[in-house]
């Protein structure tokens, strides 16, 4: 058996080109130029993590945070004038990762007619105020959402002296709800969808629909369950209320920032999930420092800055999640003190448990690595 060496396979191929070459020639046909594909080369860098926004609220010293007006369990102030909350919490634990304290935030109120023009024109620097990441607000509204940090959905608020059981029995009736407001819009295709009629009553504000629903202006008030859990605490006879059990939309509810700078957004949303990893490795306000120097888990290592540069690597200390849950605790901390069992609303966990509790829910942290 001859064996073929890698020569003369050289040298056949080559001589059936050429031949194959002059016999195309012969015929007055040119000669197809065969380009061998070239590897795809790229010297770009990463781009350097530099945010304008960082940069501003570390030389004026201070964070300014969009909240709502007054929402309880979520933003409002006490009788001292101080904002407290499930957002404002938020807000505080933001500060405490970038700047170092807690203290160093002004709260900026704001209508829902508000909020987004406030980001857009720098009047502040992240918003905090129970709103819902749809897609038309990230391509119309100049902004971007950061994460979720509470899941929400659409319900309806009745007197229980209707003896009503669901929401399909509210045919024909008056649904107070906001104007311009997702909750306008998701009641006007939940009752289209299933062929009901109603008679939508639009007020200016949340605050206002609770008014009219209070004055018997509605049968029903509509708007997330949060905040119907939060306006029934303040009727005269909240054990009165009740919330139906169809919950007729999804929200995710979480902060936003305005489009343009993709570091901030980081910042933001890195915190949200640096405060949601903590409640799941048992990282709490009390005993994060002492974890810090004694724990050998390298992932709550990592979270605490004890290891890795992850701080740093989006223009933060390397401690600036342990800042961030010594000062306002890990996610279910926040949770409790303000919206959960701790609270006047009381709100089960739901979907806002962990993904890996009994039973799950929807919060999950991303890797911090």
């Amino acid at each position: 058996m001859r064996i073929r060496t890698a020569g003369w396979w050289k040298a056949t191929s080559a001589a059936l080109v050429l031949g194959l070459s002059v016999a195309a020639c012969g015929r007055g046909e040119p000669a197809e130029e065969v380009v061998e594909p070239q590897p795809v080369r790229t010297d770009a860098a990463a781009p350097q993590f530099d945010s304008p926004t960082l940069a501003a609220v570390k030389r004026r010293g201070r964070l300014n945070c969009g909240v709502h007006e007054g929402l309880v369990g979520f933003a409002y102030t006490d009788n001292r004038g101080q904002w407290r909350g499930f957002d404002a919490d938020f807000c505080r634990a933001l500060a405490a990762a970038v700047l170092g304290n807690p203290n160093a935030v002004r709260f900026v109120p704001l209508t829902t007619s508000q909020r987004f023009e406030a980001l857009r024109s720098g009047r502040i620097d992240v918003l905090w105020r129970s709103t819902s990441w749809t897609l038309a607000r990230e391509a119309e509204e100049g902004v971007r959402f950061a994460g979720i940090n509470y899941y929400d959905g659409q319900g309806f608020l009745v007197r229980r002296a209707l003896d009503l059981a669901s929401a399909v029995e509210l045919n024909g009736a008056r649904i107070c709800v906001q104007r311009d407001s997702t909750s306008e819009l998701n009641v006007a295709d939940w009752f289209r969808a299933r062929g009901i009629a109603y008679r939508p009553v639009v007020t200016a504000s949340q605050d206002a629909a609770r008014e009219a629903y209070a004055r018997e202006d509605c049968d029903a008030f509509s708007a997330d369950v949060s905040a119907l859990a939060a306006a029934r605490t303040l009727l005269g006879n909240p054990e009165q209320h009740a919330i139906l059990p169809e919950v007729i939309s999804k929200e995710p509810l979480g902060p936003a920032v305005r489009a343009g700078d993709e570091a901030w957004t980081s910042i933001v949303r890195w915190t949200l999930n640096g405060l949601i990893l903590a409640e799941e490795l048992g990282v709490t306000r009390e005993n994060a420092g002492q974890l810090a120097e004694a724990s050998r888990d390298p992932t709550m290592r990592r979270l605490l800055g004890v290891e890795g540069d992850v701080g740093p690597m989006i223009g933060l200390s390397k401690d600036w999640i342990k800042r961030a849950i010594e000062a306002e605790g890990n996610y279910g901390e926040i949770f409790a003190r303000n919206i959960g069992a701790d609270s006047s609303l009381d709100l089960a966990r739901g979907l806002n448990a962990q993904w890996n509790a009994r039973p799950g829910g929807l919060i999950y942290a991303l890797p911090i690595r």
